[in-house]
């Protein structure tokens, strides 16, 4: 495991080096980091990453994005999901997998009253439609490292909430 300063991440390529495939689930929040800080961790440092991966030899980049992504939405979170899925496509790895999941169910450290209170519905919502609103995230790991083990044919595979579902339970 190598940490790496994200603010210079060009000055730790030879982390990115000899690696035959790449996961990408970096991702943070506007309420966190702030509108600006939220484009630059989750497309910038992305996109920034993905580069230096396909530079040091990686060729298959699997990128966690989010349902919904579209370069050309009004919302901010879904304008810079598509512009980074778009951005990764661009560096012409010989394999890229998206995943777009849903609601991500999962035990957070920090407190998020909003957020608690949404996974508890979704989960509940999940006994009866598992594959509508919402994916655990052992589910997306699960499918994270079959589509690594089998990448399948063509350049690029976007893997909606219902694909990772199948995926996750192989």
């Amino acid at each position: 495991q190598a940490v790496v300063d994200f603010e210079r991440l060009g000055e730790h390529a030879a982390a990115f080096q000899g690696h035959d495939v790449g996961f990408c689930c970096l991702g943070t929040t506007r309420a966190r980091a702030g509108a600006d800080g939220f484009v630059r961790v989750d497309r910038d440092y992305v996109a920034q990453a993905a580069e230096l991966a396909r530079a040091g030899g990686c060729k298959h980049f699997i990128l966690q994005s989010s349902r919904g992504a579209n370069a050309q939405s009004c919302f901010l979170y879904l304008r810079v999901k598509g512009e980074v899925e778009n951005l990764v496509q661009a560096v012409g790895f010989d394999h890229c997998t998206i995943l777009r999941p849903a609601v991500l169910l999962c035990r957070r450290q920090e407190s998020r009253p909003i957020e608690w209170i949404a996974q508890q519905f979704l989960g509940a919502v999940a006994r009866l439609f598992p594959t509508a609103y919402s994916v655990p995230v052992e589910m997306v790991a699960r499918a994270m490292v079959a589509c690594a083990l089998q990448p399948g044919e063509g350049k690029v595979k976007v893997l909606e909430n219902g694909a990772i579902h199948e995926l996750g339970k192989a």
